[in-house]
């Protein structure tokens, strides 16, 4: 019995031993192994792919998805103009240029935001102005020589055609329920660094009077655009356009957060327009039109400082046909308030040529509605007369 012990002992002793060896030289030799291959009774971690749908959702705050939709459809637009060469039998000009012309073309660079599948881009007026050719980069790299189709000085927008099959299109906007405070991303194409996004709000709606174009009505953001920025898309949280970026505020050449986008619906109407014809067709009343200050509400007995004095009246023009004479102060017009200058000609210019337009005007201080046969607008108004009583620009 005491040697059959000792033989146990000796025995347990011994595997005691060799397990503790392969303990410790290799333990995987003592371990389970499940069906799934992984260790039996090892916690089961799951690994999503990057590329899961799950793993794409956006982070909360991220815009990712309203760039991704929008970014492959603004493109970089460079310009080049080509160096002009002195007439040589001018002798004065020969002798500072000699024979020889300058090298270097003007080059330029800005954005535009592709908006129909058929090639059509929407860019603004100075980004393409006066250049002898233009080409467009697409965010995939492709590259294309693009035409001008069409262009309006008024608005400071351009539409050019590229022939490229496949194209991204912007998905349209509706900036009329934009509302100062809603995200805004500005798209484009600044300093030649390659396509940025940047982020911010509308600072305000419906700011005139910048003297940047003829007719303004820009929406204000405080989203970073700089130069190249021009022609580029600011679209909403959703990454539909509601703007084509046009202008800064700039004491410096860079961005103070001030920065002013044409509304998608002007541009929609214009670029319209240009497809078709070539040209915009604006409505036009000829009368020289002017705020109406502080003085000039005092002098005129009004209650307040609102409305547009009339300057001058076109002689036989559609406001002078209609009985609308100088010192009038129009508040209204086919139903809409007319606060400013800016205000009447947006007005105006929206109004049908041909058609007909009530005008409520303040004459002697008392108010009457008179009745305009809507003209068209001149293409050049640089050939137009001068008002009647008066030497402005007549619109």
């Amino acid at each position: 019995m005491r040697r059959f012990w000792l033989l146990f002992s000796q025995t347990v002793t011994v595997a005691l031993a060799a397990l503790f060896v392969v303990a410790t030289l290799k333990p995987q030799w003592l371990q389970r192994t499940a069906p799934n291959g992984t260790a039996a009774g090892a916690p089961v971690v799951t690994i999503r792919d990057a590329a899961s749908p799950a793993a794409l959702q956006p982070a909360p705050g991220s815009y990712s998805v309203a760039a991704l939709k929008a970014m492959p459809a603004v493109v970089s637009v460079t310009t080049s103009k080509k160096p002009r060469t002195p007439p040589a039998q001018d002798p004065w000009l020969r002798q500072f240029f000699g024979d020889r012309a300058p090298r270097q073309p003007t080059i330029g660079l800005g954005s535009g935001v592709i908006v129909s599948p058929d090639g059509y881009i929407l860019t603004n007026n100075h980004v393409i102005e006066g250049a002898d050719q233009i080409e467009v980069t697409l965010s995939d790299g492709r590259e294309a020589p693009a035409t001008l189709v069409g262009r309006d000085t008024d608005t400071d927008l351009a539409v050019l055609h590229v022939r490229l099959r496949g194209l991204p299109v912007i998905t349209f906007g509706d900036d009329t329920h934009s509302r100062v405070g809603d995200v805004v991303l500005a798209i484009g194409y600044p300093f030649g660094v390659g396509q940025t996004v940047t982020q911010g709000i509308v600072s305000a709606l419906g700011r005139t009077q910048l003297g940047i174009n003829t007719f303004e009505n820009f929406i204000q953001t405080d989203a970073a655009i700089n130069p190249g920025n021009s022609g580029g898309a600011l679209v909403d949280a959703r990454g539909n356009l509601i703007g084509i970026n046009t202008a800064i505020f700039s004491r410096t050449g860079g961005s103070l957060g001030i920065g002013f986008a044409v509304p998608v619906s002007t541009a929609r109407n214009v670029m319209q327009q240009l497809i078709a014809t070539g040209h915009v067709v604006r409505g036009w009343i000829g009368v020289e039109p002017q705020d109406v200050t502080e003085q000039l509400a005092s002098s005129l007995a009004l209650p307040r400082p609102e409305g547009v004095v009339i300057a001058g009246v076109l002689r036989r023009g559609p406001a002078d046909r209609a009985g609308v004479r100088p010192g009038d102060v129009v508040l209204d017009i086919a139903g809409k308030p007319v606060g400013n200058t800016g205000q009447l000609l947006n007005a105006v210019a929206a109004l049908k040529p041909g058609s007909n337009a009530t005008v409520q005007v303040l004459r002697n201080g008392t108010a009457q509605t008179l009745t305009i046969r809507i003209g068209t607008r001149p293409q050049n108004l640089g050939d137009v007369q001068p008002a009647e009583d008066g030497n402005g620009l007549v619109r």
